[in-house]
């Protein structure tokens, strides 16, 4: 069993309730694209681009799913728009299944002596403070030993937030005062999760994307200095991005590619928005496995990214 377990029943009806409103956005889109029509021709898949491009799934993306439709329509001669929900469904699910990276299962942690380091990006309001919560309430619950790192020493309400966290998970937290070397926070609490054989730490850092020179070289002295204590450190960057915002999280991922080597995306805040499609879009033009997304408020409403159920909740009528 993975850490954060299987894909059961509670978390599907989960999954369902969080993509409701994004799910009855493509859904109507869809029925006005079809109305009146019979069959999926030209203007039917005219309308299709124009209901995913709306979606936030992105030009990119959008663009492949229409040709994988296209050429389908021109295989089978004849295709009904009753069909075009469950053929969209199953194009998008290939196209992810496709993209390797978005494959990510369960998360068990890599036999170590040395504690799994994952340093957390984002932009500031991306819900970046409460998913390194969640996150540390999960691998609480799997029995792991866990210690936050306040290394956002920008704004003292980060440092703030997190405190918050750590106390109502149950899990140390290091610090310093505002203003502090973010370096300095990140050596600190790697050297203190050592001593305490911890078995993972997350480090928080700052939301600042206005210079990307400076946040790559803030970034890069935290893993330099992180690895005198743990030579491989960090194990994983996680960036955090809003689904709210559409295609400006597009633009953050771009930008924070750039700075730093993400390895794997957090995608939040899915329950408040119809731009849903933005994780599809996300996953399939950045190569960048999608690891967990936010469908709720609730400590437990932070979910493993299951591509297949994703897309199944999305277009489930």
């Amino acid at each position: 069993m993975g850490l954060f377990g299987g894909f059961n029943k509670k978390k599907k009806e989960n999954l369902d309730k969080g993509l409701e409103k994004t799910k009855q956005s493509v859904l109507s889109k869809l029925t006005r694209a079809v109305a009146g029509k019979s069959k999926v021709d030209d203007d039917v898949l005219d309308d299709l681009e124009e209901v995913l491009i709306t979606s936030d799934v992105g030009v990119d993306t959008t663009l492949k799913i229409i040709e994988r439709i296209e050429r389908r329509v021109a295989e089978e001669k004849y295709m009904s728009t009753s069909e075009l929900n469950s053929i969209l469904r199953e194009e998008i699910a290939k196209l992810l299944a496709e993209n390797e990276a978005t494959t990510t299962g369960d998360f068990d942690l890599p036999e170590s002596d040395d504690p799994y380091v994952i340093m957390v990006v984002g932009v500031n309001g991306v819900g970046k403070t409460t998913t390194i919560g969640k996150l540390a309430h999960k691998f609480k619950q799997a029995g792991k030993k866990v210690v936050l790192g306040a290394a956002d020493t920008f704004r003292a309400a980060a440092i703030d937030q997190l405190d918050i966290w750590a106390e109502r998970v149950g899990v140390p937290l290091i610090k310093q005062k505002m203003g502090s070397d973010p370096a300095s926070v990140a050596f600190d609490t790697l050297s203190a999760a050592k001593t305490q054989n911890a078995d993972v730490v997350i480090i928080d850092t700052a939301g600042r994307l206005h210079n990307k020179v400076n946040l790559m070289n803030e970034l890069s002295k935290i893993k330099r200095v992180m690895q005198k204590v743990v030579p491989d450190a960090p194990h994983e960057i996680l960036l955090v991005l809003d689904g709210s915002t559409g295609q400006n999280a597009f633009e953050q991922a771009k930008q924070f590619s750039a700075a730093t080597e993400v390895t794997a995306l957090a995608i939040t805040k899915l329950d408040g928005t119809a731009k849903g499609g933005v994780v599809i879009g996300v996953s399939d033009q950045f190569k960048i496995p999608v690891k967990y997304i936010g469908i709720g408020e609730g400590i437990d409403d932070l979910q493993l990214f299951n591509k297949e159920e994703f897309v199944d909740s999305l277009f489930k009528e």
